[in-house]
């Protein structure tokens, strides 16, 4: 296949594979942007112009409602369900597009999560009867001065009556200058102790409700808020304890996954953008393009740029299929978060390198692309946050692989249930995760896919035969970046999966993993210079430095250099 055919491309896209409905909805969407065209779109960036607008859009379309509420709930949108395949689709859509479209709906799914999660009637129906009429959510989790840190949260009820009154203020809140439906997390006062865990909904419009300020210079509107003795009845508490605490979680394991389709979008528009410029820009009586070291950067970036979309989209897979016996989806959800929005970061600024004074420009795409992009490996958790989250299913993946069934790709229309039933959010060491051995011995004949094997079983060899020490464990550092190694062996994986399944052809494969051989050789020598490093792990660790095999690129350059002109949005 043509690997140009994973790109979504506005002016093609008619994904056979989803309903009716749903093309028409999102065939709807790149509509009213196409329609609005790249000078609405730029001019509304850079004079920071709220998206009045395109919430006036979902509403009209019920976007959100059809897209968010799952299967069945009262009051809901005729055919709303949650289907993580369409979600990613439209958060690919959104982000293609600008972040500043994209975040409304990521903030929407993560006030959405401990709504669906709850076991409160009441509230769900008033929830899917107010994203019907076309509001939005806002999850109401971090705090000025302590972020997103559940244990040290400041906003307490007290009891009142029948009911409670919470008192407290919350920071970095978006949509919460306008959301109705407001997820926000605290303690009910307890005077011999910090109280328990709470989870309950309150409105923006009420008059306890006082919005303070938007915290950041953007379109998007990041709300500072404070609740003032805003009344709180039973009806209104979403959780209560550990299962409020479990809810945060759990919220946050599907609210997270929408970062790497927003990145993908994000830098597939940008790519379309610099190709076409780069192919027509002529320095020195040449094409831009017919530049050795810029024909490497974009075969670069679309390599990096193929890897993420082929990783995102097997990930899906894990997530459908999930239940209480197969929480895989959980480590892959981290690497979306971590990996692909990191390597979103990473296209980019190969952009950035080649378009140089153009990408400063106010009428480009490009310009709101390398802004934005900055922030995605910083929302729902930082590299590190998540790093650390990864190395808690290293044992079990690399060394106790557990006899499970082959996961086929899930394109099928339906409600993806189990994410509002994951229970607990604990005991991420007993997951376990299928043989990955498998995928690399089956690709061994691709020579990359061959030197990323021996850097693996480098890295595998360190951990048995010089197994980090219980000092080194308990210190981050040195942990973040054996993380970074452990992270590349998944990522080959599940690329390699899905690789097959879309049947790429082994040349792209082979390009793709020429990216990750340099991305472990630099892990290594990461590991290498680390102060706890001890004498045979940097043995170790200099064996997993590679050089990437030679690969013929100009099959790869062909179908690059082919995208020229392919898209541009309407002026």
């Amino acid at each position: 296949m043509d690997s140009t055919s994973l790109l979504f491309n506005p002016h093609k896209y008619d994904p056979a594979h989803l309903d009716a409905e749903t093309r028409e909805l999102l065939r709807a969407t790149i509509e009213w942007f196409e329609t609005r065209g790249l000078r609405k779109l730029t001019e509304d960036f850079h004079r920071k112009v709220f998206y009045q607008e395109f919430l006036d859009f979902v509403a009209e379309k019920q976007l959100f409602a059809k897209f968010l509420t799952p299967e069945g709930e009262p009051g809901s949108a005729a055919g709303a369900r949650w289907d993580t395949s369409r979600n990613a689709v439209m958060s690919e859509v959104l982000g293609f597009y600008g972040l500043n479209y994209w975040y409304p709906w990521q903030v929407a799914v993560l006030g959405l999560g401990p709504v669906w999660q709850s076991q409160n009637p009441s509230a769900r129906k008033k929830a899917a009867e107010a994203l019907a009429t076309g509001e939005v959510a806002a999850f109401g989790l971090s705090e000025k001065e302590h972020g997103a840190d559940v244990y040290s949260t400041s906003m307490r009820l007290t009891p009142s009556g029948d009911g409670y009154v919470a008192n407290g203020g919350k920071y970095y809140i978006g949509n919460g200058n306008c959301a109705r439906i407001v997820s926000v997390f605290g303690r009910i006062d307890n005077p011999g102790g910090d109280g328990e865990y709470v989870f309950f909904r309150a409105d923006s419009e009420h008059p306890s409700f006082e919005l303070l300020k938007n915290v950041v210079a953007s379109q998007m509107y990041v709300a500072e808020f404070r609740l003032n003795d805003y009344p709180v009845s039973e009806d209104d508490i979403l959780h209560r304890g550990d299962d409020a605490f479990s809810a945060a979680m759990n919220t946050v394991n599907v609210g997270k996954f929408n970062l790497c389709f927003g990145g993908i979008g994000l830098c597939t528009h940008a790519f379309y953008e610099a190709i076409t410029h780069a192919s027509n820009r002529v320095l020195y009586g040449k094409t831009v393009t017919s530049m050795p070291h810029v024909r490497a950067q974009f075969i670069d970036s679309y390599a990096r740029l193929l890897g993420m979309r082929l990783f995102s989209d097997r990930a899906i897979d894990y997530f459908r299929t999930a239940h209480a016996d197969d929480r895989r989806y959980l480590l892959y959800n981290a690497i979306t978060k971590m990996k692909v929005t990191s390597e979103a970061e990473t296209v980019m600024a190969g952009l950035a390198e080649i378009v140089a004074a153009k990408g400063f420009e106010k009428d480009n795409y490009l310009t709101i692309a390398v802004s934005d992009v900055r922030g995605l490996p910083k929302l729902e958790g930082t590299v590190a946050v998540n790093l650390a989250l990864i190395n808690k299913f290293m044992p079990a993946y690399l060394f106790s692989p557990a006899d499970l069934a082959d996961v086929p790709a899930q394109q099928a229309p339906g409600n993806d249930d189990f994410l509002f039933h994951q229970g607990p959010a604990r005991g991420l060491g007993k997951v376990r995760f299928h043989d990955w051995r498998p995928a690399y011995k089956s690709a061994a004949h691709i020579p990359n896919v061959a030197v990323l094997s021996e850097q693996i079983e480098a890295f595998t060899s360190m951990l048995t035969e010089a197994t980090p020490s219980q000092e080194q464990i308990g210190d981050m550092d040195f942990m973040l970046a054996v993380g970074q190694l452990f992270t590349l062996v998944v990522y080959g994986h599940l690329i390699l999966e899905q690789a097959r399944i879309a049947g790429l052809s082994d040349d792209v494969v082979d390009h793709i993993f020429s990216t990750l051989v340099r991305d472990f050789s630099s892990g290594a020598l990461g590991v290498y210079s680390k102060r706890l490093a001890s004498g045979e792990q940097q043995k170790h660790m200099i064996a997993a430095i590679r050089r990437p095999a030679s690969v013929d690129d100009t099959s790869l350059w062909n179908e690059i250099a082919g995208l020229s002109g392919v898209y541009a949005m309407r002026p």
